[in-house]
């Protein structure tokens, strides 16, 4: 039986971060809060990406109760929280996919190395991973949005794919790319915590092709095996557990 510690406030995680260990309490979540701080940065648009956008499922907007950031991460505080988005390919035609990237807020910019984990993945649902299609590690890129969602700075981190990836008319996918900062002997590793953020379709590339409701957490530290956001255990409503703000490109 799952027992969810509710979050006001993302600093919270620090000090529920060993309770969290045993996997009994999930501390990753920002539950949405009207009394939260809240950003007055300008909306800077599309993701600042080497590649040509051709799926985005918007941005997050720091001032909506509804705001929101789940765990995605490999660090040397939290090893292993992944959170997928999940995209539809079209029912007709050919779509190529040579990388992705993703809106993760962070404390602190350490992206050390510099490198990101990605995974997609077909048949994902609750309790299931599915098939992995390609996963693998790559040179990751960061660059701030200009925006501070929780009074963090967040940061567009995008990868290439090893190979491209084509999809099936009509069939839905899971994309995860995790940022990470393992080295031991950076310090900044200990303390560094990642959170996808969600999304309201503000400035959206290809909308439509994204699958509401369809974010999965896999997380071994945490104990939560491939979970829906959307789980009613989670404590989270419908627009805070819709949409993530991430992306492909070609």
């Amino acid at each position: 039986m799952r027992n969810i510690f509710p979050l006001t406030f993302l600093v919270v995680v620090y000090a529920l971060a060993a309770a969290a260990a045993d996997g009994s309490h999930l501390t990753a979540s920002r539950a949405g809060n009207a009394s939260a701080s809240r950003s007055s940065a300008p909306v800077w648009g599309l993701p600042a990406v080497p590649s040509t956008i051709i799926f985005y499922g918007g941005d997050i907007n720091v001032n909506d109760p509804n705001a929101q950031g789940f765990a995605n991460e490999n660090t040397l505080l939290v090893s292993q929280a992944n959170t997928y988005g999940a995209v539809k390919a079209p029912p007709q035609g050919m779509v190529v996919t040579t990388g992705m990237f993703g809106n993760n807020s962070g404390f602190g910019g350490f992206f050390d190395p510099a490198d990101g984990t990605y995974d997609v993945r077909i048949g994902v649902s609750e309790g299931n991973g599915g098939t992995s299609i390609q996963s693998g590690t790559a040179a990751q890129t960061a660059t701030p949005t200009g925006r501070d969602p929780f009074g963090l700075i967040e940061y567009t981190t995008a990868v290439n794919f090893a190979k491209p990836i084509t999809g099936t008319p009509g069939t839905i996918y899971w994309f995860n790319e995790t940022p990470q900062c393992t080295n031991s002997g950076d310090s900044n590793c200990s303390g560094a915590e990642f959170f996808l953020s969600n999304s309201q379709g503000a400035n959206a590339v290809n909308g439509w092709a994204a699958v509401v409701g369809q974010l999965y957490l896999n997380s071994g530290y945490f104990g939560f095996t491939w979970t829906n956001w959307c789980d009613p255990s989670l404590g989270q409503n419908a627009e805070q557990c819709g949409l993530a703000s991430w992306g492909l490109t070609h």
